[in-house]
């Protein structure tokens, strides 16, 4: 199970902006919502290579059908009972692995979280040892990080409630609680042989989630965490301004997803024009394709791993599919399917599978992943590092 963290709390889902996170900041986000936002969107064409109906998965399934939906929720309300409930159940029934329904706060969350922002206490949680769940990241700046909380410290409890044998996605819902910046939560935290309660109060908080730093051979390490807004430019700008000839270590270990258009931005930095995937929509092919003038002959090296997903597998499969990096790491998760929203009587909002997406070569993604050129699942950073050293991208 990936790490979580406090941004926002649902089940795995993704959408057709990419794969947006409701765990964010180390990188599962069982992903989150979004409601179209994609670059130039075109029918899939044959010059580009895309073979609409290739390699579709044996997960893949017929599209919920939103109009029955909505009406299943107009019944159950017009009955005195929950329109979100009956949405809830209806979306269970259909088999529809990414779906989800959300009340109208819930809804406006994910939407916030797609501009890097989020109201929480600043800390990733994953397992550690079995059902033990730990922190395993402290954002800088946080209530956490205030309050003295590190990487390793075990969390017990939130709010008087044992976090033993809770998924990762209930401990994140315990952590972020009402939403409400200036809220506050009891953790029960374990250090050594320390055990204390520490109360936090809640606050909006923000992401970085881009990192760019040099590394001591020469080359540039660019960290992608979730595309988020902005965070295709950020990648962009750091590829021009690396120095001539640096090669490039693009991490994208742990990306959950994001903005499909951020995806294709990033994309951009290192292709000139093209395609980057196709995807269908109830039936329809279309494709997203990079922009013009990137820098397409920069050594680079893509880092994945199983917890790549949905828009990062979009952009790993773009890259891989032409030719343009060495992918390095372990096989990613293989989140390839499209949501789009469909709004309820009641305002809350449903995200149903409406399609899938795959790579320039065809290649679907959902319930495959993408293997890489290199398999690596121990010390793989060095291996990149390794193989971009060997393409002439370090000194």
């Amino acid at each position: 199970m990936p790490d979580g963290t406090d941004l926002l709390c649902s089940r795995p889902r993704g959408v057709l902006r990419g794969a947006v996170l409701t765990l964010v900041f180390t990188g599962v986000l069982a992903t989150a919502a979004a409601t179209g936002s994609l670059p130039r969107q075109e029918p899939a064409a044959k010059r580009a290579g895309a073979q609409p109906g290739a390699g579709q998965g044996p997960r893949d399934r017929a599209p919920v059908d939103s109009a029955a939906l909505r009406r299943a929720a107009a019944a159950a309300m017009a009955d005195g009972k929950s329109g979100k409930q009956a949405a809830e159940e209806f979306v269970s029934r259909s088999g529809d692995r990414w779906g989800a329904v959300y009340d109208k706060r819930e809804y406006a969350e994910f939407e916030q979280a797609l501009d890097g922002a989020y109201t929480g206490v600043g800390l990733s949680a994953g397992r550690s040892g079995g059902d033990r769940v730990r922190v395993t990241r402290v954002q800088a700046g946080g209530p956490a990080a205030r309050a003295g909380l590190r990487a390793g410290d075990r969390l017990l409890s939130v709010d008087g409630r044992p976090v033993d044998g809770l998924s990762v996605s209930e401990v994140v819902a315990l952590l972020r609680g009402d939403g409400v910046s200036g809220s506050s939560v009891a953790l029960r935290v374990e250090r050594g042989r320390a055990v204390w309660t520490q109360t936090l109060r809640r606050a909006r908080l923000a992401t970085d989630p881009v990192t760019v730093r040099r590394l001591d051979d020469g080359a540039v390490l660019i960290r992608v965490e979730a595309f988020t807004k902005g965070a295709g430019t950020r990648v962009r700008d750091a590829v021009r301004k690396a120095p001539a000839g640096a090669g490039v270590l693009l991490d994208l270990r742990g990306n959950a997803g994001g903005l499909v258009a951020e995806a294709a931005t990033a994309a951009s930095a290192f292709l000139d024009g093209g395609l980057v995937a196709t995807y269908d929509v109830e039936g329809e092919e279309r494709a997203v394709y990079a922009e013009g003038g990137g820098d397409t002959e920069r050594p680079l090296v893509a880092l994945v791993d199983g917890g790549t997903m949905s828009a990062a597998e979009l952009l790993t499969g773009a890259l891989q599919d032409r030719g343009r990096a060495v992918t390095v790491g372990s096989r990613t998760f293989g989140k390839g399917s499209v949501q789009m929203p469909s709004t309820l009587p009641d305002g809350s909002v449903a995200e149903l599978t409406v399609g899938h997406y795959r790579t320039p070569a065809g290649h679907a993604v959902d319930g495959r992943g993408i293997t890489p050129d290199l398999t690596a699942e121990e010390r793989a950073e060095e291996r990149a590092r390794t193989v971009l050293s060997g393409l002439g991208g370090g000194s």
